[in-house]
């Protein structure tokens, strides 16, 4: 099971995952899952109307506007990072959070780096399924490395611009 990372008022901590991911091929467990997006697609629906508490992970060329509908009863949305080098998991969460206001568990999985940890938590990630091995300790510091930033994001941080014409 991987180790999961919450970030909650700006510190970081390890944390029970009650979620079970299943792949396409798999029989559903009791309990919480995270599907696929397409699985969703098939048998999501019907899962939430059971009173299943539900996780859609989502690939990089998936889009979450599809969701829309259903996001309102979902727990968590989980965002692939198949490779450190691919970036498109940072919009997909920008849009998540931004676009769709989705207000519950936005996870970050797969190849997740420490650091990644300031953009991710900026796009407005709060759990991550961590790959290196690092800890929250080192994730917090990473999170807390630069003062200034230079754009707007989820977080709501003012950009450095902002701050020199407001002072």
């Amino acid at each position: 099971m991987p180790k999961l990372i919450r970030w909650r008022d700006a510190s970081a901590a390890w944390a029970e995952d009650p979620f079970t991911a299943v792949d396409d091929d798999q029989p559903l467990p009791r309990g919480e899952v995270i599907l696929s997006f397409s699985r969703f697609q098939r048998e999501g629906r019907a899962l939430l109307d059971q009173g299943r508490h539900l996780g859609v992970r989502l690939a990089p060329d998936e889009a979450p506007e599809a969701l829309v509908v259903d996001i309102p009863r979902l727990s968590v949305l989980a965002v692939s990072f198949p490779k450190f080098r691919d970036g498109r998991g940072y919009s997909i969460a920008r849009v998540i959070r931004e676009r769709l206001g989705f207000r519950h568990e936005l996870r970050a999985v797969g190849d997740v780096l420490l650091e990644m940890a300031p953009s991710l938590i900026r796009c407005g990630f709060d759990a991550f399924e961590i790959a290196d091995g690092t800890t929250p300790v080192q994730w917090a510091q990473a999170a807390r490395r630069f003062r200034h930033v230079y754009q707007r994001a989820a977080d709501g941080r003012e950009p450095a611009f902002a701050e020199r014409t407001a002072g």
